[in-house]
């Protein structure tokens, strides 16, 4: 036991230090407006009025959060906020869970009697995976929190220990509807093929009892309508019920979905950085991701057939699962110099009498071995990282607007109270700790001015979303509307104050 402490103090070392490169990244990312309203203001916003003790109606949704995916965690989330509301608890609170997602991962392993220099390599590779970093760039998702917890309760499940697995599953539905179905696929996982029948039988009752409350009754209720997503899937029906009822009543709607390249370069996209350590004969922790790679493969949305967004996150911890079952099995490519070195030989070379030796060496053999060799799976991860990371976003797509940078934080700080804001989605989530926040998009040249104290618009950077043609548009109704005035104007950015809020911003 002893010997593993220091191997661990490693780890933590490495947990700590990608905390801080995590949200340290997502930090800049939001200093630079490259953060969105969709979805980093629909959370920071409705976590901010719970925490004032407010009903959480997202001005940007118009409807109660808990409409969206039944997100519960929001509510102990917000105690953060009651502390001091900033942003940038969602951030850390990200960066912390997808960093602490390796030390499951390393307890895992480690209970799979591999090595720990082994299970520390499989840990910085979970940390280099492209998805966790790309994932953390992308605004803030509380499913982050969930990552985990999944591969915690798998621990817990094989350790015996109840109360944790049942904490850890609660703490996982609370994160997303959509989970319930990696927690019902998860429990049949462990009822089936890890004969682990109690801690099966509860993951399986309830997620699908989750499922069925949140999609039938709390996201109906808090929204008015089915779930939001439902219309990624329009093809197989209206509803959850009506989509679920045509998957298995007529399974050909979706054959042209499952056999096609695009789904094939999804799989692909997945499996690669982890492919030292893939087998077929240990596959089975995929039955618990098999509902995730259903509802991306079959979404008519790219973007859930990427490592960009979050859509693929709860594949992640059993495609690890998958890759630690395979190398306690002594299975995986990894290649790997010999430790023996080969004799050399003599050989005669010329002619007749002009006959000479030498000696010939002969190089030390590659071969292709089936235990765990730490450097090569992290020199693999490194490679694959390198290649789908998102990180050059900071010095290409992330400096694109930096020629209003310097303006958008002054016409910030002009907006000295919490009334209403119309704004670019870029810039939105920098004033969301108010009730009405709207987005200056296409469709918005005919919105109704008169609820809004303040107009901030970015003409040169208008936003996803939204166009030059759009902000024009926008101007021109403002500069016609004489309730408003323009309080401040500097390299295409400008900002409009209702009368009275200029009146007392001045008193």
């Amino acid at each position: 036991m002893k010997k593993n402490l220091p191997r661990f103090g490693t780890l933590s070392w490495i947990i700590t230090i990608s905390t801080i490169i995590f949200f340290c990244c997502s930090s800049i990312r939001h200093a630079l407006f490259h953060s969105s309203a969709f979805d980093l203001g629909i959370f920071d916003q409705s976590i901010y009025l719970i925490s004032q003790g407010k009903e959480p109606i997202c001005s940007f949704i118009g409807f109660h959060i808990l409409g969206d995916h039944a997100a519960w965690i929001l509510y102990p989330l917000s105690l953060l906020y009651k502390i001091y509301p900033d942003v940038h608890w969602l951030f850390a609170v990200q960066a912390v869970a997808l960093a602490l997602g390796a030390l499951p991962i390393w307890h895992l392993a480690r209970q799979a009697a591999l090595k720990a220099a082994s299970a520390q390599a499989i840990a910085v590779a979970y940390l280099l995976y492209p998805l966790v970093f790309n994932l953390n760039l992308f605004d803030f998702h509380p499913e982050v929190m969930a990552l985990p917890a999944l591969l915690a309760a798998v621990l817990a499940a094989r350790l015996g220990k109840i109360w944790w697995f049942t904490g850890a599953i609660l703490w996982i539905l609370g994160c997303k509807a959509v989970l319930a179905l990696t927690v019902a696929a998860m429990g049949l996982w462990l009822l089936v093929f890890e004969n682990q029948r109690l801690y099966g039988a509860i993951a399986l009752l309830a997620g699908i009892a989750w499922f069925l409350i949140a999609t039938q009754l709390i996201i109906p209720l808090f929204s008015g309508s089915e779930a939001a997503a439902v219309g990624r899937y329009a093809y197989l029906g209206s509803s959850v019920l009506e989509i679920a009822q045509n998957l298995l009543l007529k399974p050909w709607l979706v054959l042209e979905k499952v056999f096609s390249l695009e789904t094939l370069e999804y799989l692909v996209l997945l499996i690669l950085p982890i492919i030292w350590g893939v087998s077929p004969q240990h596959l089975t922790p995929l039955v618990a991701a098999i509902p995730s790679l259903v509802i991306n493969i079959l979404s008519e949305s790219p973007a859930q057939r990427n490592l960009v967004h979050q859509y693929s996150l709860p594949v992640l911890p059993f495609l690890l699962l998958a890759v630690i079952a395979s190398l306690a099995a002594g299975k995986g490519w990894l290649p790997r110099v010999s430790e023996k070195r080969c004799g050399g030989k003599n050989e005669r070379t010329g002619r007749g009498g002009d006959k000479q030796t030498r000696r010939i060496e002969i190089p030390h053999k590659i071969s292709f071995t089936r235990l765990p060799n730490r450097r090569w799976i992290i020199l693999w991860s490194l490679i694959t990282f390198l290649a789908l990371g998102k990180y050059g976003y900071f010095w290409s797509i992330y400096l694109n607007s930096l020629d209003t940078w310097q303006a958008t934080r002054e016409a910030l700080v002009q907006i000295q109270t919490s009334g209403s804001v119309l704004t670019a989605p870029q810039i939105a989530p920098h004033l969301t700790h108010r009730q009405v926040v709207k987005l200056a998009i296409a469709g918005s040249e005919c919105a109704n001015l008169d609820e809004f104290e303040y107009i901030l618009l970015n003409l040169p950077h208008p936003g996803f979303g939204s166009t030059p043609e759009v902000v024009v548009s926008l101007l021109a109704r403002i500069k016609n509307t004489p309730e408003f005035q323009l309080s401040y104007q500097r390299d295409d950015i400008y900002l409009f104050t209702r009368g009275n809020q200029t009146l007392q911003s001045q008193l």
